[in-house]
């Protein structure tokens, strides 16, 4: 069995009932991080805030078949791939797999912006403290980054 993390996030529609049916989806799950509400980076100014989670898999599933879990959640959340960074009903990203390195043009693990995200930094420091650089928070002016609680417990409005 392996440790991987993923990065789920989600800025259109009822975010938390795309994050809760994601999440029950997952094979092997053993933790989830709470759920954070985030500014949007990069993409259309309009666009509204997100929650983002971060889940850890213990698997014995391939990268390439992570990355195909992925994909299968977000068309199950009727993503649309419409606009670089734009919104969507939920994104779903490999961001680490305890061991693995790889750089291919359809992944790239550890996930290559993993350490310039606040929005992934802090849940993953909930569930992997050891996996986030100490003092991670001082390298950013402003996190953007509100913890609203576990998924369990959100109204599905939020």
């Amino acid at each position: 069995m392996t440790r991987a993390f993923l990065a789920l996030g989600s800025n259109l529609g009822d975010r938390v009932g795309y994050l809760r049916a994601a999440v029950a989806r997952l094979p092997d799950l053993v933790a989830t991080s709470p759920v954070y509400e985030t500014e949007p980076v990069g993409g259309p100014d309009e666009q509204g805030p997100y929650l983002n989670m971060v889940v850890q898999l213990d698997t014995e599933h391939s990268t390439y078949e992570l990355l195909l879990l992925c994909r299968s959640l977000e068309a199950a959340a009727g993503r649309e791939r419409l606009m670089h960074w734009g919104p969507r009903t939920l994104d779903v990203d490999v961001i680490w797999i305890d061991g693995v390195e790889i750089d291919e043009p359809e992944l790239t693990v550890p996930h290559p912006r993993l350490f310039e995200r606040p929005f992934v930094l802090a849940p993953l420091a909930d569930l992997a403290p050891d996996l986030v650089p100490a003092g991670w928070e001082s390298r950013f002016e402003h996190l953007g980054v509100w913890v609203l609680g576990d998924l369990d417990g959100l109204a599905t409005t939020t």
